[in-house]
């Protein structure tokens, strides 16, 4: 079992930056890819981002490449999403899910966290 929990979540303006942390215990977190993904209440769940277990390659959704940026540490066991140029179409609930890699970028992540909101003013 693995356990995620997200932080850093909070109210920005257009064109501001936050950072969000993903942070595991259990299960070594290192074997897994882990992902972000959002989601806004009535829609379904979109994927953010993605980074394999060694933290060198990772895969962006279109609406998000070079805003953001996922990166991990696994010594301290947490994935952190710079996102920076937020608009306001990025607010939504913030998610971090782990798995394996081809899992995580379809959609299908062996662990969830709660996620964090996450909102964009105007």
């Amino acid at each position: 079992q693995v356990q995620l929990v997200e932080s850093g979540g909070g109210l920005v303006q257009a064109g501001g930056s936050l950072r969000l942390s993903c942070a595991a215990s259990g299960r070594t977190f290192s074997d897994y890819a882990v992902g972000w993904f959002r989601q806004v209440p009535g829609k379904e769940r979109e994927f953010v981002a993605a980074i394999r277990w060694s933290g060198r390659h990772s895969y962006y959704a279109d609406s998000v490449k070079d805003r953001f940026t996922i990166s991990r540490d696994n010594a301290e066991n947490t994935v952190y999403l710079q996102m920076n140029g937020l608009k306001l179409e990025d607010t939504a609930v913030y998610y971090c899910a782990a798995g394996p890699y081809w899992g995580i970028v379809a959609g299908r992540g062996d662990y969830w966290g709660q996620g964090t909101q996450v909102t964009v003013s105007s």
